[in-house]
């Protein structure tokens, strides 16, 4: 609710300007799938799509393939709106008139202003989101009993909200759709270094679809997101991600009979979870679930390349690194 205020005081105030416009926010992650490890460290993520604004085009192009996320770059062109104008609506063509004239009459094309060369900018843009919800925050009712505290980051935009006892954590990260796809890039927090023209390919709004598409179909007693939970705050501090052991679960769930999940089956069902990352472990091989994978649900709308593709190894680095396979096969017998 808050995130949809929000975004509507972003449509108004970006309406008439040549910023992206933010369309409505996707909740993403543990949170918003029901396994949250730690109720007490819980963030919202969500993830904001981003259109281009009137007379541009994104244009998400691979850079480099990576494990487990492909790089991208998001290529902002300039599209011609001469027709727009004939009808009536008052925009100057950024392609065929003057650039004295469009200085003078029209404020700066997306390029000039969030870009960096044709490239959309990660912290270009997240700072000015950043700067935009401060000001949008104080229009929202709720700021008159809530208090805002940004919090810094280069590559989403954080901040913490806070009344007497009460606070929760929200992180918005901003992404750009791959056609019309559930399929994102987008400006989630990366490694050091990474250049700030590159947005990583994200599968977070794929992946909450299909844990609502469980939900669904699975019994009411369902305990899938309870195992989940369970060892995800067990591994807290060990070396598995979380991400990996979700991966594991997405896989098991797929693959058989989704009554085998209820309150009865809990201990067979962390068995099989951890046989499955076990067995993963050994063999140095964690197919990521959506790329590469026949079976994701087909009402889950992918890139049309997605479900033939070759699958992304998430334990690659085990296979190249022996060392960290060994750590990796220490830290499952400590588990245990």
């Amino acid at each position: 609710d808050l995130m949809d205020k929000l975004t509507l005081i972003f449509g108004q105030g970006l309406s008439d300007s040549f910023y992206p416009v933010p369309q409505q926010a996707i909740g993403v992650g543990s949170a918003f799938e029901g396994w949250s490890p730690r109720a007490e460290d819980v963030v919202y993520r969500v993830l904001v799509p981003l259109s281009p604004p009137p007379g541009h085009a994104f244009h998400p192009e691979l850079d480099t393939a990576g494990t487990p996320q492909r790089n991208f770059r998001v290529r902002v062109e300039l599209l011609c709106t001469c027709t727009r104008e004939q009808l009536g609506e008052e925009m100057l063509c950024f392609l065929h008139h003057p650039e004295e004239e469009l200085r003078r009459n029209q404020d700066p094309s997306l390029l000039h202003t969030l870009c960096t060369g044709s490239y959309l900018d990660v912290e270009k843009t997240v700072h000015w989101f950043h700067r935009f919800v401060r000001v949008a925050w104080l229009l929202l009712p709720e700021s008159r009993h809530w208090r805002l505290m940004l919090q810094p980051s280069s590559r989403s935009c954080k901040f913490q909200l806070s009344k007497d006892k009460e606070s929760f954590r929200v992180e918005m990260i901003f992404g750009v759709r791959q056609g019309d796809s559930d399929v994102f890039v987008g400006s989630q927090p990366a490694a050091v270094g990474m250049l700030s023209t590159t947005w990583l390919e994200t599968y977070a709004v794929a992946e909450a679809k299909f844990f609502r598409h469980i939900s669904k179909q699975a019994p009411q007693d369902s305990w899938h997101c309870k195992c989940l939970q369970l060892l995800s705050r067990i591994l807290l501090g060990v070396g598995f991600s979380s991400y990996a052991l979700k991966t594991v679960v997405m896989h098991l769930l797929s693959t058989g009979p989704l009554t085998r999940w209820r309150r009865r089956d809990f201990r067979h069902r962390l068995m099989d979870i951890l046989k499955y990352l076990h067995r993963s472990l050994e063999t140095k091989q964690l197919h990521h679930f959506v790329m590469g994978n026949e079976r994701f649900p087909t009402e889950i709308s992918l890139p049309s390349d997605f479900r033939v593709a070759e699958p992304l190894n998430l334990f690659q680095h085990l296979a190249s690194n022996p060392e960290a396979h060994t750590k990796a096969m220490q830290e499952y017998v400590c588990l245990l």
